[in-house]
């Protein structure tokens, strides 16, 4: 006895005149809504013979459309008796050796589910009525997750433990109905009118799901940032929601069996803000000066810092701010090295007081435009004493 399928796919034209009354997915459902019981409809503009929607008791004969993006659940006494995943229009049919308990749906039900129904499925004589639930198969969004505090972790690219507050949002998928509904529904949620959302913040199952997400954080910022074969910064994480997403579920997966043992996984995150603790900024910032100043670009910065801290030097009060003209020169001969190919080596320099090096390295600077001519004046004349 079982679900015997009566058409596969998309229920509409002429197959939905046959079935007056039928069963199917509550209308007005939020988006984020887990599980919920079915509810009876006409397929004639909303309109049917039975109009007040509050059963979800299936009997023999009963008919039941499994519209695209849910599952279908029995139950009887808490044990469940059959899953669809399938979409299209299911007969509820007691003395049909035909009817099945579980259908594939073409790939639909992952092995996963198939070894849940092994597991778990109804091992007596399913009785003559049997209550019918729908669980969502969809990416159900808007489940938030936020620090108050800062999260600490060891960042193998900046060498160092590092910390943020952080706040977004993610996507979770329900993977295993069976799962699901046996090892972590609530059984107050199995009963009609009631549903399972888990953005509800009455929802006690729902709150400790957002206290195990907040708690693997740590954790996820760790496997991401640090694994190597991508080679990722905590300032991509904005950037890869997928990415993260891959290291959230599993972080979530490891502390806490979210896909092994509630059917669980989160398929999709959206960070709307990261806030470094101070050591961290300082870290960043020294990590985009180093990227600033890498390659051609470093020489090029490096170029203007040294004439421009030369400029200065000159620029400070003529020939009297050119204090320390040995080190200038020295700078200067590496801002040549930088611009130009590299010279044979001279001979040594004369000793400091010679007034012919003095003048030597003065006309230097006058050549490299350091200093003006008039400040080459005045070193002269010092020099020889005029």
């Amino acid at each position: 006895m079982g679900l015997v399928q009566a058409v596969k796919g998309a229920v509409g034209g002429v197959f939905a005149d046959q079935w007056k009354d039928f069963l199917t997915v509550p209308a007005g459902l939020p988006p984020t809504a887990a599980l919920f019981a079915a509810v009876p409809q006409g397929t004639n503009a909303g309109r049917g013979s039975n109009t007040r929607g509050s059963t979800h008791i299936i009997s023999n004969g009963s008919k039941i459309v499994v519209p695209e993006g849910y599952g279908l659940l029995l139950m009887q006494d808490g044990a469940i008796t059959g899953f669809v995943a399938e979409p299209g229009g299911y007969e509820w049919r007691s003395d049909d050796i035909n009817s099945q308990s579980i259908f594939a749906g073409d790939g639909i039900v992952s092995p996963l589910i198939r070894q849940s129904w092994e597991r778990f499925k109804f091992g007596g004589q399913p009785g003559a009525q049997q209550a019918a639930f729908f669980v969502s198969l969809k990416e159900l969004p808007d489940n938030r997750f936020g620090t108050q505090s800062e999260i600490y972790w060891d960042d193998g690219f900046l060498g160092t433990q590092v910390g943020a507050i952080t706040r977004g949002s993610y996507t979770l998928k329900i993977v295993d109905p069976i799962l699901f509904v046996k090892n972590f529904v609530p059984a107050s949620y199995l009963q009609p009118g009631q549903v399972f959302d888990f953005t509800d913040i009455d929802n006690a199952a729902a709150s400790q799901l957002f206290n195990e997400v907040v708690g693997s954080l740590a954790p996820a910022f760790s496997l991401y940032t640090n694994d190597p074969a991508k080679g990722n910064r905590i300032t991509k994480l904005q950037q890869d929601s997928l990415g993260f997403a891959q290291s959230l579920s599993a972080a979530v997966e490891q502390g806490y069996q979210w896909k092994s043992d509630r059917g669980l996984a989160i398929v999709k995150t959206a960070i709307v803000s990261i806030e470094y603790d101070a050591n961290t900024r300082e870290l960043l910032k020294t990590v985009q000066r180093a990227d600033a100043l890498a390659g051609s670009r470093g020489n090029s910065n490096l170029q203007a810092s040294v004439a421009q801290g030369m400029q200065s030097a000159g620029e400070n009060g003529g020939a009297a701010g050119l204090v320390g003209l040995g080190m200038a020169s020295g700078m200067a001969g590496g801002l040549g090295s930088l611009q130009q190919p590299a010279t044979p080596p001279t001979a040594a320099a004369p000793a400091s007081d010679d007034p012919v090096a003095k003048l030597t390295k003065a006309k230097e600077m006058l050549d490299l435009g350091l200093i003006t001519q008039a400040d080459y004046d005045a070193l002269k004349a010092k020099a020889l004493g005029l």
